[in-house]
């Protein structure tokens, strides 16, 4: 009865073994939402009269622009595209940590008083927002930040100058 009991008890403990392993060595499928990559058209506003920089208020002009995104995600947190805008430029987007980030270079950026220029890293920062402001993945509305900063020593400053606006991003087609 003894040799009974541990034979059975050994046939479960392997087939429990073969599932298991089974299963860690079956493919997984991941489902990558597709309301989560952004394509499409977009209105972007870089909102200047809530600009701050070293947390002042200043006051900046609004930006209006028109954003064609073009992107594909790979996994639910890993998207990756391209943005092209009317004002003339192009730039990698990209989606991390569920923050979509926007990074370009805007060449003579910072005017100097005795003359030159330097130029200044811009950085847009978004995610889906519903009408609460809370993250909703497939949102027509995005929100979130527009940062660009000159270089540090620029124009004889020790300290880089840095603007940072509010931002939204508005599916238009």
């Amino acid at each position: 009865m003894v040799l009974g009991s541990r034979r059975e008890g050994l046939l479960a403990t392997a087939v429990i073994s073969l599932c298991l392993f089974g299963q860690m060595n079956a493919p997984v499928a991941h489902g990558v939402d597709p309301e989560l990559a952004l394509n499409g058209t977009y209105a972007a506003v870089s909102i200047g009269e809530w600009a701050k920089t070293n947390e002042v208020y200043i006051d900046q002009r609004t930006v209006r622009s028109t954003w064609t995104i073009v992107s594909s995600c790979s996994d639910p947190g890993t998207c990756f595209g391209h943005v092209h805008s009317d004002h003339g430029w192009s730039a990698e987007i990209t989606l991390q940590s569920n923050m979509w980030s926007v990074r370009r270079e805007i060449p003579d950026w910072m005017p100097c008083p005795g003359g030159g220029a330097y130029p200044g890293r811009q950085l847009f920062r978004f995610t889906p927002a519903g009408p609460a402001g809370r993250r909703v993945v497939g949102s027509p509305v995005l929100s979130g930040e527009d940062v660009t900063a000159g270089p540090a020593g620029a124009c004889g400053v020790g300290q880089p100058l840095v603007i940072r606006m509010p931002f939204r991003l508005e599916k238009v087609g």
